[in-house]
């Protein structure tokens, strides 16, 4: 029985949360009761109206899930002992009905108490039990037929009006259902936030268990050139496709856009930043996926643009690419033809008289030896002839 009570409740847990994160455009009034947390949500459409604490049935008589419907509504009501139908109750202080009830099924329904300090506890019979303001209000607010939902979660993820994702572990009060880091990384995957959340602070969330919200950051959709990010590529490679504005930064993810864009990623863990072919920043690694700040979208892949707020009034960070001025051809230097180098003409003396022949000025300089001065020398006459025969000089 406990094991069928626990499937049951996961799917209808399951069924609730994507319910209300889908925000369902139906105008009917719901209410969703978490027996995990003891709390009522009540919906119209997808308009969260109220929050109400809630005491719910002993583990000895847990209250029971399932879908259903107001079957009456009743004012001052009776209490009737279920274990002596003789014995009965009427309205007033003493009455643990309190002044309003609302029959789901059989003796289980919605109703008041006079002991309000039992809310926010297992303590009934099966019946749920309401503070009598809050009790008395939802009692006003809905008719004959609204449904009602009750199902076991411990695990609940919800985003608050200002966008933020938020999720609550609650303790197993009744022990049908036993989760670990993989259970609560299902639910939070869709948001697109599971990134921001490490294995070690979700597994220390679980043992605390204390129903207390735990914030992550606001998750937007990404649109590059009229495209949505895609969470899978075609090899079913499944990626963070979401932006997140988390504690001031807004972290987008690289590889879907990448992936738009065609562009060719260079990542380098030990610098913690990642290179295309028009530049390169910082970059996050967050469980095995990449972020860079929104702020580098243009230096990392010449994009221009940012958080914007769409048609239908749900902001979205839209970029689209920069467009790129025609690359200009540099000069290309044209070969210098050396000029053919003129002979120099030798300057001709008296250039100015062409016709007449060349004539040397040029002093000429006598190179003869000049005539040595004669020496008084006694003037010799014709030599003597000599006879060899004789030894008289005769004169000539």
């Amino acid at each position: 029985m406990n094991a069928l009570k626990f499937f049951t409740a996961i799917i209808l847990g399951a069924a609730i949360i994507l319910g209300s994160a889908c925000q369902s455009a139906s105008a009917e009034k719901k209410i969703y009761i978490n027996l995990a947390s003891r709390l009522m949500l009540f919906f119209d459409g997808g308009t969260k109206l109220a929050v109400y604490h809630l005491g719910v049935g002993k583990v000895s008589t847990p209250t029971p899930t399932g879908y259903y419907k107001i079957q009456t509504k009743e004012i001052d009501p009776p209490w009737i002992d279920p274990s002596d139908p003789e014995y009965e109750v009427p309205s007033g202080p003493d009455n643990p009905l309190g002044y309003r009830w609302m029959q789901l099924e059989g003796n289980y329904g919605i109703h008041g108490t006079n002991r309000p300090e039992s809310i926010g506890g297992y303590v009934s019979n099966g019946c749920i039990r309401m503070n009598e303001r809050d009790v008395e209000e939802l009692f006003d607010a809905v008719t004959i037929g609204t449904p009602v939902e009750i199902t076991y979660n411990r695990i609940v993820v919800e985003k608050t009006p200002e966008g933020d994702v938020v999720y609550y572990i609650y303790p197993d009060g009744y022990g049908w259902q036993n989760i670990n880091v993989a259970d609560v990384a299902k639910w939070l995957e869709p948001y697109g936030v599971l990134a921001f959340e490490s294995d070690y602070d979700i597994s220390q969330k679980i043992e605390a268990s204390d129903g207390e919200p735990t914030f992550i950051g606001k998750p937007y959709n990404v649109e590059v050139n009229g495209q949505l990010t895609q969470p899978t590529d075609a090899n079913d490679t499944r990626y963070f496709a979401k932006a997140v504005l988390r504690e001031g930064i807004s972290y987008l993810p690289v590889v879907p856009i990448a992936k738009i864009l065609r562009v060719k990623l260079e990542w380098y863990p030990k610098q913690s930043s990642i290179k295309t072919k028009y530049g390169s920043a910082f970059c996050y690694e967050k469980k095995g996926q990449l972020y860079c700040n929104a702020d580098d979208a243009t230096v990392l892949f010449n994009l221009e643009g940012g958080l914007q707020t769409g048609s239908d009034g749900a902001k979205i960070f839209r970029f689209k690419s920069v467009p790129q001025a025609s690359p200009v051809e540099p000069v290309k230097p044209q070969p210098v033809k050396p000029e053919p180098v003129k002979p120099v003409d030798k300057p001709k003396p008296n250039a100015s008289k062409v016709d007449e022949p060349f004539k040397d000025d040029t002093p000429k300089v006598d190179t003869t030896e000049p005539a040595r001065p004669k020496v008084d020398e006694p003037e010799v006459k014709d030599t003597p002839k000599v006879n060899e025969q004789s030894d008289e000089v005769k004169p000539s």
